[in-house]
């Protein structure tokens, strides 16, 4: 047997040539580049902001220093009352406050990796159907949305709920290939999981994913209903444990449902965070925080600047797309995708523009992935429609560079810099327009994109610039000078700072350091390092405790002080009276702050 030793020695001459390292392709560096900037978009200087909104960086932590209240999202480590929303987005923060400790790193970082992550999902979506540049395309124009920044950098439950309806998209995407059921499964279990995260608002996109499988799944039309069927009850499962096991959990062993008046979780779901929503009914708390009335102006006026840059040249491209794909089979994939995208589209702006009850422009962020995926689809196709199709999407990239121009001079609060805007895209769509007339494609493109992408940019870089805390935020336009580029306060306590080192050397020996009303209290709670309950939830309007259920509690030694408010339901009011007269205000500055101590016979 000849061993290695036995061989014999190489010949002399020159050694072999070593065969060349490929290079990746151009689209894959891009696409790289494209995820590194996302990250960087939604990471750098993230402390700044401080928790967020304390509201649920506050269920976070407490989530962090009891299991019970992380499983059913309460607001304090007791678990007195849950937040008003689902809580899978708190299970993700409440997880990481555990493993790195409270700090607004571990509160936001979450959310900016579900960022990245989105951004991916959607550019291999779209790339499935169109190739690798459609793909980047789409993913690029979702990361520079001004309101995709600003909810991944940001502790609302909207980053999870964005991510996990592009994944359910993807999963559709997928079904749509090869017609297999479990995929629809996996779009059904995403979805359900989006419910556990903003309730009904997670149902937006469904008409959308059940379209386009409908409408070209390979199957034949009675197993893709029999699929359908079965994605349905992936979703009620994935949708429903939760609720199920709530319900099963006696309510003497639980905390109280926030944002309800009878303390159940489709209440919750179907009320508060559902058909409230829509018709005005849940109007407690907060809401109508755009300056038009229910309307598509909402999207491309007041809320314009947060996800309507690009709003009129994604139905452009809609309506272009489905025109191309008119005659192509029934299983065409693009055409599936547009119907997807399409439907999201449409059924989301529709809802968005007419909801009468609690809304905040920052909605508008799960319009982002479809009006990404369809300016990506529909330019695509009339990109390789010829001559004819080029023709049309210049006129598109005119008129969508027109658009994002006008969107920046109205929220733009500085004339002469919205004047300079105009005169770049200008020149810059020129300069495409000519290019494309002498043949050069790359250029044109390379325009268009910068045209379309320049005023977005510029918002959500001023968006990562900025402060962003408190229950309701804005995309922020770019300043003219770095002032108010700061960072905020990390707890934003609002109480004067003798309360705060009172209720931080009482904490010891109680459940609760302090009862208020409303949520602040959750700001508290961050400031202090212990639970404070906050009475009748996020508006102080739910009835979750009685005034003997509090005197109960004061009785037993469970509350030490209580921070005076304003506001709130008949309960609360009714606590407060009580407080008042019974408990010993002691001085903290401009805080109104009440011992409670000498009450307690537990």
């Amino acid at each position: 047997m000849t061993t290695v030793l036995d061989a014999p020695a190489p010949a002399d001459g020159p050694a072999p040539a070593r065969p060349r390292r490929r290079r990746p392709p151009a689209s894959r560096v891009a696409l790289g580049v494209l995820l590194a900037g996302t990250a960087a978009l939604d990471t750098v200087g993230l402390s700044r902001s401080g928790w967020g909104n304390a509201f649920y960086a506050g269920a976070a932590q407490a989530g962090s220093q009891s299991w019970s209240a992380w499983f059913f999202g309460a607001s304090d480590a007791p678990g007195s009352i849950t937040v008003d929303k689902p809580p899978a987005a708190l299970w993700v923060m409440g997880l990481s406050v555990r493993l790195f400790g409270l700090s607004s790193w571990s509160l936001l970082v979450p959310q900016a990796l579900m960022g990245v992550l989105a951004v991916a999902v959607l550019a291999a979506t779209v790339r499935r159907v169109l190739g690798p540049w459609a793909g980047v395309l789409a993913g690029l124009l979702l990361a520079v949305t001004p309101v995709v920044t600003l909810m991944f950098r940001y502790d609302n439950p909207d980053a999870l709920l964005t991510l996990l309806c592009v994944l359910a998209a993807w999963a559709v995407g997928r079904a749509v290939e090869d017609g297999r059921t479990r995929w629809l499964l996996l779009a059904g279990a995403f979805v359900g999981t989006a419910f556990l995260t903003k309730s009904l608002q997670a149902f937006l996109v469904l008409p959308g994913l059940a379209a386009a499988y409908l409408v070209a799944g390979p199957p034949r039309l009675g197993r893709r209903l029999l699929q359908l069927l079965a994605a349905g009850v992936a979703l009620v499962v994935a949708s429903g444990w939760w609720v199920l096991a709530v319900r099963l959990v006696p309510r003497a062993d639980r905390p109280w449902i926030g944002g309800t008046k009878d303390d159940d979780p489709l209440s919750l779901a179907f009320g508060y965070n559902g058909l409230g929503r829509l018709n005005g009914d849940e109007m407690a708390g907060g809401g109508g925080l755009h300056r038009t009335s229910s309307s598509v102006w909402r999207l491309l006026g007041s809320g314009g600047d947060e996800a309507g840059w690009l709003l009129p040249l994604a139905v452009l491209a809609l309506v272009a797309g489905l025109v191309l794909t008119a005659r192509a089979a029934r299983t065409d994939r693009a055409r599936a995708a547009l119907v997807l995208w399409g439907g999201w589209l449409v059924v989301t702006a529709g809802v968005l523009s007419t909801m009468k009850g609690i809304e905040h422009s920052y909605y508008a962020v799960q319009l982002a992935p479809a009006v990404a995926a369809l300016v990506a689809l529909g330019g695509t196709l009339l990109w390789r429609a010829g001559r004819a199709g080029r023709a049309v999407l210049a006129v598109g990239v005119f008129v969508g560079a027109g658009w994002v121009v006008l969107d920046a001079g109205y929220h733009w609060h500085h004339p002469e810099a919205a004047g300079v805007l105009a005169g770049v895209v200008g020149v810059v769509v020129l300069a495409g327009l000519v290019a494309l007339l002498l043949g050069r494609p790359r250029v044109f493109l390379a325009a268009a994109v910068l045209a379309l992408v320049s005023a977005p940019l510029g918002w959500s870089v001023s968006t990562a610039a900025a402060v962003n805390q408190s229950s309701n935020v804005y995309a922020t336009p770019p300043p003219l000078t770095a002032a108010g580029w700061r960072g905020g306060p990390h707890d934003g306590a609002g109480i004067d700072p003798r309360a705060l080192q009172l209720l931080q050397t009482g904490a010891a020996g109680w459940t609760w350091v302090a009862a208020t009303t409303g949520h602040h209290g959750a700001s508290i709670q961050l400031a202090v390092g212990a639970p404070v309950m906050d009475i009748g939830g996020f508006s102080g309007q739910d009835p979750d405790l009685t005034l003997d259920q509090f005197e109960a509690d004061v009785a037993a030694h469970e509350i030490h002080y209580y921070v005076g408010g304003t506001g709130g339901g008949p309960d609360a009011a009714r606590i407060l009276a009580w407080v008042e007269g019974h408990g010993r205000q002691v001085p903290a500055g401009t805080t109104k702050l009440y011992d409670l101590s000498a009450l307690a016979t537990g």
